[in-house]
């Protein structure tokens, strides 16, 4: 089966583009509106981007009319925001501060989250959250439907033992995040396998610093 994107409309387009392109990691960010009300709202279309310097990306699409979300009108507005992870403890809360509230109204009393304290950045942290990102601005793109959100990694928090900083590994038997599927499902991580990399057919070339850097 083969499908002209030129003949298709957008809708239809971001339906067979986010049911495929599965699983995706989900951001939970946290921003300031401009009366201090503490925002929150999850993303799916959310990825990193590179270490050095470390930056994430977040994707959000205009309303009908082509008004601005309140995460996208905050981060435009003060540069800052706060990358989570959601984790399966987390995730129903999670998915409440997607629910639709006016401005002055917080998702993250609306979904029973705590805000605490960032470090670097005005926005707060969710205590409940196993990870964040604080992050600022670092370039925007924006499209006819969308705002793409280049924020560069100030600071990393994570839930106390998730991280081994001798050997800088993520005790990835201790965390596990959720993912986004298609429609309105949902995926766990618990069911992971490994590939045995040191296996390789005579005269393949090592891949074991790419993998080394890649895994963590």
């Amino acid at each position: 089966m083969d499908i002209d994107f030129s003949t298709i409309d957008a809708y239809q387009r971001y339906k067979l583009m986010a049911s495929l392109i599965v699983p995706r990691p989900i951001a939970l960010i946290t921003t300031l509106g401009s009366d201090g009300t503490v925002n929150a709202a999850p993303f799916s279309m959310f990825n990193m981007l590179g270490e050095d310097p470390p930056v994430v990306m977040v994707s959000i699409n205009r309303l009908q009319g082509g008004a601005l979300k309140d995460t996208a009108a905050n981060i435009l507005r003060t540069g800052e925001f706060v990358v989570h992870i959601t984790d399966e403890a987390m995730a129903e809360r999670m998915h409440a501060c997607g629910d639709p509230l006016p401005p002055h109204e917080s998702e993250l009393v609306h979904a029973g989250l705590t805000a605490v304290p960032s470090v670097s950045v005005a926005p707060p942290r969710i205590a409940e959250a196993p990870v964040a990102f604080e992050c600022v601005l670092h370039e925007t793109l924006e499209t006819a439907s969308r705002y793409v959100f280049i924020g560069r990694v100030l600071w990393l928090g994570v839930r106390d033992g998730l991280v081994d900083t001798e050997r800088w590994r993520v005790r990835l038997q201790d965390f596990h995040p959720v993912g986004r599927f298609g429609a309105s499902f949902y995926v766990r991580t618990g069911e992971r396998f490994a590939i045995d990399h040191t296996q390789q057919q005579p005269g393949a070339e090592s891949t074991a610093h790419s993998t080394a850097i890649d895994e963590i």
